[in-house]
C-alpha cells in the first residue's frame, strides 16, 4: 500500500505585523531583523481567533482540494505548542467544528517539529490497517506565548496553520522517515509556567515566565547539526541520495540555518523553499503552509520528491521522504 498526501490546506490570519512596526513595540531595527533571521513580516491571530479556529480554515482547505467527504476522515491529529486549552485537545474541537460525526482525536506537541511527528503517526496508523483517512493539522498562535519585551524572540514567531489529508494512494507517497529527540535540551527552549511543573501563580508575572524562553545560540547549533543528522537517516530509508531531492521543505526558523544547510549539502538555493520573510516561525504549521504554497506555485509536480525536515523544543527533530502523488 502507497500512502500519501490527498489534500493540502492553509490559512494565514490576516494581520500583518512588519519589521518597522516592530521597532515601536521592542529595541530593534528592520534591517538588524531581516539581515539575522530573514524575516521581514509575520501574521498575527485576531484576538478572536485560536489555534483550532486556524487549524478548521486549513483544514476545510486541505478536505476540499482532497475532493473526500469530511466523513471519510476516521482520525484528526492536531500538532501545536499553542492549544486553545489544556484540555479539552485541538483536535476535538476541530472535529465538532468541521462536523466529522465519527473519529478519534487528539494533539501531539513536539513544537516545531509538529508536523512532521503527526505527519509520520499519521501515516503509519494508515499502514497498519487501522484508519483509512488521516487529518493532520500544524497549528501555532505563538503570539500568545510570546514576551513582547524580549527581542530574542518576538521577534521571529509568527502564527498560521497547515493541514493534510493522508490515504492510500496510486503512486508515491512517503517514501521513509525519521523521528528523533534530545531532551538534554528541553530548557534551551520552553515555556516555564505552562503546566504541572510550575503552576501559574501570581510571582510567575513578574518572572514573565508564562512566556516562551529561548537560548538561541544553542538552538541555532542544534539546528545546524540536527538537519543532516535526520535527513542521512530518512534519505537511506527511502534508498536515495541527496540528489535525488527535488525540492527541501525545512521548517522555516532563521535563513542563516538554512544556508548552511545548503552549503553543508552542496545543494543550490532554488532547491529549498523558503517563505520566512512573509511569515517567520509559524512553529508546527511552518512546513505545511510551505507545502502548500510551493504546489500552489507551481514549484511541486507530480513524481516530484520533497524532504520535509523540522527541529525545535524538546528537543525534537525529525524528516520525511515524500514523492509528491497529486
Amino acid at each position: 500500500m502507497k500512502i500519501g498526501i490527498l489534500g493540502i490546506g492553509s490559512y494565514l490570519p490576516e494581520r500583518i505585523l512588519t519589521n518597522k512596526e516592530m521597532e515601536s513595540i521592542v529595541d530593534t531595527t528592520d534591517e538588524w531583523i531581516t539581515s539575522r533571521t530573514g524575516i521581514r513580516e509575520r501574521r498575527i491571530a485576531a484576538d478572536d481567533e485560536a489555534t483550532s479556529d486556524l487549524s478548521y480554515k486549513a483544514a476545510l482547505k486541505a478536505i476540499e482540494d482532497a475532493g473526500i467527504d469530511k466523513d471519510e476522515i476516521e482520525l484528526v491529529i492536531v500538532a501545536t505548542t499553542t492549544p486553545d486549552y489544556s484540555m479539552p485537545s485541538t483536535a476535538a474541537i476541530v472535529q465538532d467544528k468541521i462536523g466529522i460525526r465519527k473519529a478519534a482525536a487528539f494533539d501531539m506537541e513536539a513544537a516545531c517539529t509538529g508536523f512532521v511527528y503527526a505527519l509520520t503517526t499519521g501515516y503509519s496508523f494508515i499502514k497498519a490497517g487501522i484508519y483509512k483517512k488521516v487529518l493532520v493539522i500544524g497549528a501555532d498562535v505563538f503570539s500568545r506565548i510570546l514576551d513582547w519585551e524580549d527581542r530574542g524572540t518576538c521577534i521571529l514567531f509568527g502564527d498560521g496553520a497547515g493541514a493534510a489529508v493522508l490515504g492510500e494512494v496510486e503512486t508515491g507517497g512517503y517514501l521513509g522517515g525519521d523521528l528523533q529527540a534530545d531532551g538534554a535540551g528541553a530548557q534551551e527552549l520552553i515555556v516555564p509556567s505552562s503546566g504541572s511543573r510550575k503552576p501559574f501563580r501570581e510571582e510567575v508575572l513578574t518572572s514573565r515566565d508564562q512566556f516562551v524562553k529561548m537560548n538561541g545560540r544553542e538552538i541555532f547549533k542544534f539546528a545546524v547539526r540536527a538537519f543532516p543528522e535526520t535527513t542521512a537517516v530518512s534519505l537511506e530509508k527511502a534508498g536515495l541520495e541527496i540528489e535525488d531531492i527535488d525540492l527541501f521543505i525545512p521548517h522555516q526558523a532563521n535563513i542563516r540555518i538554512i544556508e548552511s544547510i545548503a552549503k553543508r549539502f552542496k545543494q543550490p538555493m532554488e532547491k529549498f523553499y523558503v517563505n520566512l520573510d512573509k511569515y517567520g516561525n509559524t512553529s508546527a504549521a511552518t512546513i505545511p503552509i510551505a507545502i502548500d504554497e510551493a504546489r500552489n506555485e507551481g514549484k511541486i509536480k507530480k513524481g516530484d520528491r520533497l524532504l520535509l525536515v523540522g527541529f525545535g523544543g524538546g528537543l525534537t527533530y525529525g524528516s520525511c521522504i515524500l514523492e509528491w502523488s497529486k
